[in-house]
């Protein structure tokens, strides 16, 4: 297998690297904000190992991310001395907690796309790439079992439940389309055989949510309308909120180490 570096150019695999990467750490964040408030403690405990996955798997996107950059930028610095506009994260993934039946619809919907994408990304020509996703690919396919198990159970569960589990598709479906536009950077990372494009993802995904809300009798909107722009730098409001507490240390104490 070849390297990236051999098939395309540095500044479009970089890009790329940052939207897999971004997406892990800024969900790993938001799920790890759960850590000691979950409703039972089972859950508390399941929600952190969840978190502690996306950010390993960060971890080696930006890893690798920094090394094609060549600039001297790690794991590290591309986390904590970036700026919200400098992030290429998906909007769903900054989305605020909520509710726990929220927070399980981020997971599901994120979940459902993450299996299908890291599977194509095992047959990567790039060597690195198909690496990281087979490690994080065994990992997404225990995230989607339980999300997609707990949205049937409390879909399908009381009348509040449900209740919650419909708000909550109501109010993050519009941010699901974001995940299977296509750009430039998608465009020639396809064609170099190093990712697949996103738009042919999309009936995976479907599958898996239409099967999913069925059993949960659950609803997904009719309205075709994306949220975009995360994948460029333009983010919601909630980022900023969310790197402030996440990036305080190393802005305060710059260069601080263990």
């Amino acid at each position: 297998m070849a390297s990236a570096t051999d098939l395309i150019a540095n500044d479009i695999q970089f890009e790329w690297l940052l939207r897999r990467g971004d997406t892990a750490l800024v969900l790993g964040h938001r799920v790890s904000e759960w850590c000691g408030h979950s409703p039972v403690l089972e859950e508390d405990i399941a929600l952190a190992n969840v978190a502690l996955d996306l950010i390993g798997q960060a971890r080696m996107w930006l890893s690798l991310a920094g090394e094609i950059e060549g600039q001297g930028r790690g794991e590290n610095e591309l986390a904590y001395l970036r700026d919200a506009w400098d992030f290429r994260n998906f909007l769903l993934a900054e989305q605020p907690n909520g509710d726990f039946g929220q927070t399980l619809m981020r997971q599901f919907l994120i979940d459902a796309y993450q299996v299908p994408m890291l599977e194509a990304l095992k047959g990567s020509k790039d060597e690195r790439i198909a690496a990281i996703a087979a490690k994080a690919g065994k990992e997404v396919a225990y995230h989607l079992d339980r999300s997609a198990d707990l949205v049937i159970r409390l879909g399908d569960g009381t009348a509040e439940s449900h209740r919650r589990m419909q708000q909550a598709l109501d109010a993050l479906w519009s941010y699901t389309g974001e995940m299977f536009v296509s750009d430039a950077v998608d465009t020639a990372m396809a064609d170099a055989g190093l990712a697949p494009d996103p738009a042919s993802l999309k009936a995976a995904w479907q599958e898996t949510v239409d099967a999913v809300l069925d059993q949960a009798t659950l609803t997904a909107p009719e309205d075709e309308f994306a949220h975009t722009g995360g994948l460029t730098g333009r983010h919601s409001e909630h980022l900023g909120h969310l790197l402030a507490e996440m990036q305080f240390l190393q802005r305060a104490y710059p260069g601080a180490t263990w």
